[in-house]
C-alpha cells in the first residue's frame, strides 16, 4: 500500500478487490479497472474512478476518505478514488 485515507475496513476490502481483479485479469488492465469500478460503485455508491498501469504520475481531486493507491506484483500501480 502506497497511500490511503480510507477507513480501515473499506481500505482492506478495496485492497482485496484490487488484488482479485488484477489476478483475474492479469493480461487486461482495462477489464481489471472496470471490475473494480463497478464493484466500488455498487458497494459504496458512485462515482468511483480507477487507473491501473505502470509508470504514470497523477494529481487528482477526490472526496475525503475515498482514495487508495497501491502497487500489485511489484510495478503495477492501482489508484482508486471517488469524485462525484
Amino acid at each position: 500500500l502506497q497511500h490511503s485515507d480510507m477507513p480501515e475496513e473499506m481500505r482492506i476490502e478495496t485492497m482485496e478487490l484490487c488484488v482479485t481483479a488484477c489476478e483475474k485479469h492479469a493480461t487486461n488492465n482495462e477489464s481489471a479497472a472496470k471490475m473494480i469500478k463497478e464493484t466500488m460503485d455498487k458497494k459504496f455508491g458512485s462515482s468511483w474512478h480507477v487507473v491501473i498501469g505502470e509508470g504514470f504520475g497523477f494529481e487528482i481531486t477526490h472526496e475525503v476518505k475515498n482514495l487508495l493507491y497501491m502497487f500489485f506484483g511489484g510495478s503495477l500501480a492501482v489508484c482508486v478514488w471517488k469524485c462525484s
